[in-house]
């Protein structure tokens, strides 16, 4: 295999861009979804447009043991991960004492635990051959509290912490992380996420473009990667120095439905 890349929620949006732009580059996959008549037709793509070889594995990543039984895959496959995406993720829009806890519960294990464990997993073998790159999709979501979507935000917080964390204890090792944060992305996440209406989405980005800044900034080996100069501005430049509950008001403003 050559440079294989493992691809969480590769079935479509930001994962199967993801996807593409690495049996692009030449690079092997093992395409990971719930959805597997989905992941047969990108594999079938890939192959077809590509000189690649592609894996699939559906996996439900919110059901306990899972990240465990695609790393057990990959050994009994005799597959060696040399890059790993991360990209499963969903949202979910309301007020937290409105919401379904299963719901956010399943948010959690998904964007938060199955995220761990599957770096935690596949982390050890790149240690072991001093070499491996670490791609988490977060979002500018976790730079600071979200009103009406409170889990979905903190997750993304975890994730852009945790990344940084880690690439700082693994740079010694060959081994880099990079957290990909977008704004708004045009993807099935505004109908699963029900943000239909909410402002921010109706300007969204494309999957393809959000794809391939944070493709090139996992080869680079960058720490962090916005996707639109304007709200890195806003978050590195202006949020810092409002009062805190100026920020909330503008994060409440921006997921608040106008209809």
């Amino acid at each position: 295999m050559k440079n294989l890349a493992l691809v969480t929620g590769a079935s479509g949006g930001i994962g199967l861009e993801l996807a593409r732009l690495h049996a692009k580059s030449g690079g092997d996959l093992l395409i990971v979804s719930r959805n597997l008549d989905s992941l047969e037709s990108v594999k079938v793509e890939l192959e077809n447009d590509h000189d690649v070889t592609v894996f699939v594995y559906g996996a439900d990543l919110t059901t306990d043991g899972a990240p465990q039984a695609i790393y057990d895959f990959t050994k009994e496959q005799g597959l060696e991960v040399d890059v790993l995406i991360n990209n499963a993720g969903f949202g979910g829009h309301g007020k937290f004492h409105e919401r379904s806890w299963s719901k956010d519960e399943s948010m959690i294990k998904l964007n938060v635990t199955a995220l761990c464990e599957m770096t935690h997993l596949f982390v050890q073998d790149m240690v072991g051959r001093k070499s491996g790159k670490i791609l988490n999709v977060a979002s500018t979501a976790g730079f600071l509290p979200g009103p009406m979507m409170a889990v979905y935000y903190a997750t993304k917080a975890f994730v852009v912490s945790f990344s940084q964390a880690i690439a700082e204890e693994l740079k010694t090792e060959g081994i880099t992380v990079t957290a990909l944060c977008p704004g708004p992305v045009k993807t099935g996440f505004a109908d699963a996420a029900n943000v239909d209406g909410v402002d921010a989405f109706e300007n969204a980005a494309s999957p393809d473009d959000v794809a391939r800044v944070g493709y090139e900034a996992m080869q680079k080996g960058k720490l962090i990667a916005i996707d639109d100069w304007k709200l890195s501005l806003m978050i590195n430049w202006l949020l810092p120095f409002l009062p805190r509950w100026t920020v909330l008001r503008m994060s409440r403003k921006t997921m608040s439905k106008n209809h």
